[in-house]
C-alpha cells in the first residue's frame, strides 16, 4: 500500500516512515517543514512540502500518488503554548485537519489514521487509562485533540471514512539504528533533557515537584518507544476496509516510570552526573498517568519490543551521542 504520511519529517512522523518501508509498504512525506527536519527524510522517499490546510494541494498528491491510508502526524504538540495561544492550536491541529480530510473525500481516499494524545482524558480518576473512560480534555492542545477524535466519529457515519485513533502517552526513544531521534526547538520531553544536562548542553534539569503521592514524590508516566508505536499504526492498517470502522487504542508500556527513575537511568546508560534542582509544581500535572494496553496487544497483535525505560533511554543515548546538535551537524 502507498501510505501519505503528513508531517513525515517530524519525530514520531519519521520513524513511522521508516517502519512502514520495514512492513513492505511504500511511505509518502508531506510536511511543511514548521517542526519538521530535512535530514530525517530517507533518500529515495517521495517528499511534497506544503501545508495539510491546502485542500487542492492535499488532493493533488492524494490522487497523482495513488495513496491508500492517511496517517496524520502534523498537529502542534505545546500543551504550555495551547493556553497561551489556543487559536494557533485550533488553526493548525482542528481547521487544517478539516481541510485534510475535505481533501480525502475529494480524492476517495477513505482510511485515515489519526495521532492523538492521552491528554484527552484529561484529570482520570481512574488509573491505568483505558479506552472506555470519558474524553475530559483540560488543555487548548487536548481539546483539538478531542475535538477531532469526535469529529472523525461524526465523518465515520456520515461519509464511511474508516479510521483509527492512537491516544500516545510519552512518546521517547530513537530509532535503534541511531540515524534518527529526537531533536525539537524547544525541547520539552524529560528524557531528552536529561540526557542534555548529561552532556553539559544546558546548566541543569529542573524538577517540577517531589510532593506527589507517588512512592518517590515526582511525577510517574508511562514512557513508550517511537518505533512500537509506530508498528501499531501498522497493524491497523488491515483493519479499515469496512467502511465506518472505528478504532481507538491507547499506546503505552502500562510500566510508568517516575521523573527521578528516568534520570536515574539517564546516569546509569551515560556513566554521566544529571545536575538538576527541584521547583515548584507545574499547573496541569497530574501524580500519575499510564497506560493499559490490553485492548492494543489484543486486536491489533501489538508487540512491544521496548518494555522498559532502559531500553527506551538507551536508544535516545546513542541518539544523542551521534548527533550531539541534533540534525543540524
Amino acid at each position: 500500500m502507498k501510505i501519505l504520511v503528513v508531517g513525515g519529517a517530524g519525530y514520531i512522523g519519521s520513524h513511522c516512515v521508516r517502519q512502514i518501508q520495514a512492513a513492505g509498504h511504500e511511505p509518502v512525506i508531506v510536511d511543511n517543514f514548521v517542526y519538521g527536519h530535512r535530514g530525517s527524510v530517507p533518500n529515495g522517499v517521495p517528499l511534497h512540502e506544503g501545508d495539510m490546510g491546502n485542500i487542492e494541494f492535499i488532493e493533488s498528491i492524494l490522487t497523482s500518488e495513488s495513496i491508500d491510508v492517511v496517517m496524520h502526524f502534523a498537529a502542534f504538540t505545546y500543551v504550555g503554548e495551547s493556553t497561551t495561544d489556543p487559536l494557533k492550536y485550533y488553526e493548525n491541529n482542528v481547521s487544517k485537519t478539516v481541510a485534510l480530510l475535505q481533501a480525502m473525500r475529494n480524492a476517495s481516499v477513505p482510511k485515515f489514521i489519526f495521532s492523538s494524545s492521552c491528554t484527552v482524558f484529561g484529570e482520570a480518576e481512574e488509573m491505568p487509562l483505558h479506552e472506555d473512560l470519558p474524553l475530559r480534555a483540560f488543555s487548548p492542545y487536548g481539546q483539538t485533540k478531542q475535538d477531532v477524535e469526535t469529529m472523525l466519529g461524526f465523518c465515520a457515519r456520515a461519509y464511511g471514512l474508516s479510521y483509527a485513533i492512537f491516544r500516545y502517552f510519552n512518546a521517547s526513544g530513537a530509532d535503534p539504528k541511531g540515524t534518527i531521534g529526537e531533536d525539537h526547538d524547544p525541547e520539552t520531553h524529560l528524557i531528552p533533557l536529561a540526557i542534555q544536562a548529561a552532556q553539559g548542553k544546558r546548566d541543569k534539569l529542573t524538577v517540577f515537584g517531589t510532593d506527589y503521592p507517588t512512592p518517590d514524590g515526582t511525577c510517574l508516566r508511562d514512557y513508550v518507544h517511537v518505533n512500537d508505536l509506530s508498528r501499531a499504526h501498522i497493524a491497523a492498517f488491515e483493519k479499515l476496509d469496512s467502511p465506518g470502522t472505528e478504532l481507538h487504542y491507547n499506546l503505552g508500556t502500562g510500566k510508568p516510570a517516575s521523573v527521578l527513575e528516568v534520570i536515574n537511568v539517564v546516569k546509569e546508560v551515560s556513566g554521566l552526573s544529571v545536575p538538576y534542582d527541584v521547583g515548584p509544581r507545574r499547573e496541569g500535572d497530574v501524580p500519575a498517568a499510564y497506560a493499559n494496553p490490553a485492548k492494543a496487544i489484543e486486536e491489533l497483535e501489538w508487540e512491544i519490543e521496548f518494555p522498559d525505560i532502559q531500553s527506551i533511554v538507551a536508544s535516545a543515548w546513542k541518539w544523542h551521542q551521534s548527533h550531539p546538535n541534533g540534525f543540524e551537524q
